[in-house]
């Protein structure tokens, strides 16, 4: 049951107050994006001549590194305390700090997943040229601790990226054009995030009516994107400018209609089917040849669900596995049945048998 203080608001406030008020086990992810300690000492100056809008605001500045540190640990403990036990949660950062954030990360007793590398399409460019251009942030995607059953919708990211698996390198352009949000020509805030961002960590890692905080809210991506995906949101941001940017762009956000908001589902959430009862309920007879996928190998299904290739015995699984020299195999995905003129997957039979097919 969802608390009804953290459905579908954002409050105007300082982060760390307003994470204490919030109970135990709350929330079933967290996206932050924290202040990235710029470090920024100079102007940035074009090679006309014209000033950088670069990332100077004064909540971006710590007296130190240590002041920072501390304010990092302050957050995080705060977030981890509200995040359920099977929550996970995503920090954003540049090399300027998602190291040290990192680091308290793993302090804390988060057990971290993933880094993701957001490759941007559209870079700043280096105007001084004394390094690399910066193209790319870093993201850290961990669970509450190593033994949390935090939502990974595989087969949906796998889907995204035309039935190819996402890898942890995600190429999206920066907020600009129509959806960058400008006052009297200039940006309302200097680190506005894309929505293709949020809209990938979110169908990555939470379902329909999932509860998600962003305490560090900004221009208000995060709870807009939750918005429209039919996730259920709860922002905090300090900054009065950009918490009425970010109230004004929710209130002229329209949801996804309902029926557009299934998602392909997780073959580890289905109900288990193993290949023997393919065997017992007739779907699959014994004696029935199975191939790989170019016909050039060929095994017989025993009776009790195992499988013959050559003089070798096992389960499709096993003996996948065996030809193809690996440690493991899934066999579902590895061999195929004659129908017709054409070979099918053996997964198509056990579909067959899932609720709903």
């Amino acid at each position: 049951m969802i608390n009804s203080n953290l459905k579908n608001k954002i409050i105007n406030g300082d982060s760390l107050k307003e994470l204490k008020k919030i109970p135990d086990g709350s929330f079933d992810l967290i996206f932050s994006d924290p202040p990235y300690n710029l470090q920024l000492r100079n102007r940035l100056i074009r090679p006309d001549r014209s000033k950088v809008d670069a990332v100077n605001d004064k909540w971006d500045q710590f007296e130190n590194f240590k002041v920072y540190d501390d304010f990092t640990m302050n957050w995080l403990s705060e977030c981890r305390r509200i995040l359920k036990k099977n929550g996970s949660i995503w920090v954003i950062g540049s090399y300027h700090n998602i190291f040290r954030v990192g680091t308290k990360i793993q302090d804390l007793g988060f057990w971290i997943l993933n880094d993701v590398i957001w490759n941007k399409n559209n870079p700043m460019p280096n105007f001084r040229g004394t390094r690399f251009t910066n193209a790319h942030e870093t993201l850290i995607w961990a669970s509450k601790d190593k033994n949390s059953k935090y939502t990974f919708n595989y087969q949906s990211l796998k889907c995204l990226n035309d039935d190819l698996q996402m890898r942890s390198t995600w190429n999206l352009p920066i907020c600009n054009g129509n959806e960058r949000l400008k006052e009297n020509g200039k940006k309302v805030h200097s680190t506005q995030k894309p929505e293709s961002l949020l809209h990938r960590i979110l169908l990555a890692s939470t379902n329909k009516n999932d509860l998600i905080l962003d305490p560090f809210l900004g221009s208000g991506t995060t709870a807009v994107v939750a918005k429209k995906l039919g996730r259920i949101f709860y922002g905090i941001e300090k900054d009065k400018k950009y918490f009425n940017a970010a109230n004004k762009r929710l209130k002229n956000t329209k949801p996804i209609e309902d029926n557009y908001l299934d998602t392909i589902q997780n073959n580890r959430s289905k109900p288990r089917i193993p290949f023997g009862s393919l065997v017992e309920l007739g779907v699959i007879k014994p004696g029935t040849e199975i191939y790989d996928q170019k016909k050039k190998i060929n095994a017989k299904i025993m009776i009790d669900g195992s499988i013959k290739y050559q003089e070798a015995e096992g389960s499709i699984h096993k003996i996948a596995a065996k030809i193809l020299g690996a440690e493991s195999c899934n066999g579902w995905t590895y061999w195929y049945y004659q129908s017709g003129n054409t070979l099918k997957p053996i997964d198509e039979l056990r579909q067959r048998l899932r609720p709903n097919n």
